[in-house]
């Protein structure tokens, strides 16, 4: 196909949205290699520091679309400190001066100041979106720069954020020019918001499609935007608390009755439950509902929600709805593909917490489920290797027993069959995180069966060595090694080096890797950052006399170690 006019492959390359089908292109000849280079618009860099700002634009000089991942993935359980790195100043700096067409920009656990903020809707005069998902750093000062000079924002998505509210007037400063948003989502804010900016901005976004509101947000304001926004598709409720037989209320089931293109629902911030029925007419339709944060809703109150939800293929919650609740969705929600069910009370034990019960219920009724976060106080061998063979469509399958390392409560034995089960019944699994009474057997299980398996979260788990290296010999797609309170140590780490290489990073926390054997792999592997997190400025002394990496962060990288390193950043 080399022999191609280079305007028919380049028509070719428009129909691959896929990066890595893209990337495997580009390999074939120069003539690809250029003709990729100058058509790519859309870029995804998976760890911020394994390639310059400088070097990306001049490989993808029209870059038009980028997606930025700052800190480790375990930054989310708190495991890397606040001022590890992952700063995004540089890229708009870069971007700035070199790609002033960049039109969108995700941006995933990195450090984003309000002085990045104002450069960028300075300098893109195109700019249409921007996602801040677990990023900090900034203020509602930088949210109103974006506000004021963005003139044709489209989407403007907070996610997992806690942003400093400096007056709550961001919102005021749309200009009454912008009419162009499709997309506001402001939901993990804490501050008030101006309500009455907050009703003309949505009266004058026809387009608009995807609103979600913080808990400042009261139901009155919600019926009135309901009311001049009958065209929403995703909506996230405020503050949904008020009295049935109130105006507001009545309003607000008028309101609803004209929304019939919803198809998303997420909120309940603050909820009288009472005021539920109101919402009802919309849930039939519904494809996805998120009552994640919804603590105010009790079980008996979310059974008669999910039981108007019929359509559903998505469903996050909490497990106050306990097992006979996941009964109902599995008899109710017969097109269910993702179920997250999170812990209300993680450290509390409480009774209604759903366990292996829940789980087979779903798995009996919900055929088509294919993506599964499950927090759960007990499990057993058993109930995996039926929810194996109920579900053998698992792409993602995380499970989290809140006693780390609780064994099959009734047996009393490991759970290596039954994840050995999953990882061999589940031939298309990418992501896998498990939790429980776990020796190196699951890990021989993980390296003869998952195949595919791209990303793996091990804690409290293992024998020994042999666990890790069954991992690292068997899987031969693995991007992310997550582990953390394991025995592995300097002999896992360093018998195959080069598997590291064709990896994206390897995170090992508290586990018995030393100082020396950290040395030895950089020594082996320049083209790889080997980071020690260092925050206690010593290092533990293991029995054998040689001092303990606590923390330790591997990576590819084609730019070295990083300039921005903290003082308990230690790049060997």
């Amino acid at each position: 196909m080399t022999y191609f006019p280079e305007e028919v492959v380049e028509h070719m390359f428009d129909f691959l949205s896929s990066h890595r089908d893209r990337n495997a292109l580009s390999l074939v000849c120069k003539s690809w290699y250029r003709l990729e280079r100058w058509s790519r618009q859309r870029v995804f860099v998976g760890n911020c520091y394994a390639i310059s700002p400088e070097r990306l634009i001049a490989r993808f000089p029209r870059v038009k679309a980028l997606t930025l991942k700052g800190k480790p993935h375990f930054a989310d359980f708190n495991l890397v400190p606040h001022d590890w790195g992952g700063f995004v100043h540089p890229w708009i700096e870069a971007l700035a001066k070199s790609c002033p067409e960049l039109q969108e920009l995700r941006l995933k656990r990195m450090v984003v100041s309000d002085e990045s903020l104002e450069l960028l809707s300075r300098s893109f005069p195109n700019f249409k979106s921007l996602v801040l998902v677990s990023c900090e750093g900034f203020t509602t000062d930088g949210l109103a720069a974006i506000a004021a000079n963005c003139r044709v924002l489209r989407e403007l998505d907070l996610q997992e954020i806690d942003v400093e509210d400096r007056g709550g007037k961001w919102l005021s400063c749309f200009p009454d020019s912008c009419t162009t948003l499709v997309s506001l989502n402001f939901s993990c804010l804490k501050g008030e918001v101006n309500l009455g900016a907050l009703e003309r901005l949505v009266a004058r976004s026809p387009n608009l499609k995807d609103l979600r509101l913080n808990r400042t947000v009261p139901l009155e304001t919600l019926s009135k935007i309901l009311s001049r926004a009958p065209q929403l598709v995703d909506l996230g409720t405020g503050s949904y608390v008020n009295e049935p037989n109130s105006e507001h209320y009545m309003k607000l089931t008028n309101a609803v009755l004209n929304c019939k293109s919803v198809r998303s629902l997420s909120g309940f911030l603050d909820v009288a439950p009472c005021c539920l029925p109101a919402i009802y007419p919309i849930c039939m339709n519904l494809t996805s509902l998120n009552l994640s944060y919804s603590s105010g809703i009790q079980d008996s109150e979310l059974i008669k929600l999910i039981l108007h939800c019929r359509k559903l293929q998505r469903l996050w919650i909490l497990d106050c709805i306990g097992d006979k609740g996941l009964r109902v969705v599995a008899s109710t929600c017969k097109e269910l593909q993702e179920l997250r069910v999170f812990p209300s009370d993680p450290f509390g034990g409480g009774s209604a917490a759903v366990t292996e019960v829940g789980l087979v219920a779903i798995s009996m009724g919900c055929p088509k489920l294919h993506s599964l976060l499950y927090f759960c106080h007990q499990m057993t061998n058993a109930a995996l290797i039926t929810v194996a063979k109920n579900c053998p469509n698992f792409i993602r399958f995380r499970l989290c027993i809140l006693e780390p390392t609780k064994p099959d409560h009734v047996t009393q034995q490991p759970l290596d069959e039954g994840f050995g089960a999953v990882v061999q019944s589940c031939k298309s699994l990418r992501r896998l995180s498990l939790s429980g009474l776990l020796t190196d057997q699951v890990f021989l299980y993980i390296g003869m069966y998952a195949e595919r398996l791209e990303m793996l979260s091990i804690a409290f788990a293992g024998d020994s060595d042999k666990g890790m290296l069954y991992v690292l010999n068997g899987c031969k797609n693995l991007k992310k090694l997550e582990i953390r309170d394991s025995p592995f140590g300097d002999v896992a780490l360093l018998t195959d080096v080069g598997k590291y290489e064709t990896m994206r990073s390897l995170w090992m926390s508290s586990c018995n890797v030393t100082f020396g054997g950290c040395k030895a792999l950089a020594e082996k592997m320049p083209r790889l950052n080997v980071e020690i997190i260092n925050e206690n400025d010593s290092m533990e002394e293991n029995p054998c006399g040689r001092k303990k990496a606590e923390k330790i962060y591997v990576y590819r990288t084609l730019s070295g170690p990083r300039k921005d390193a903290p003082d308990f950043v230690w790049t060997l």
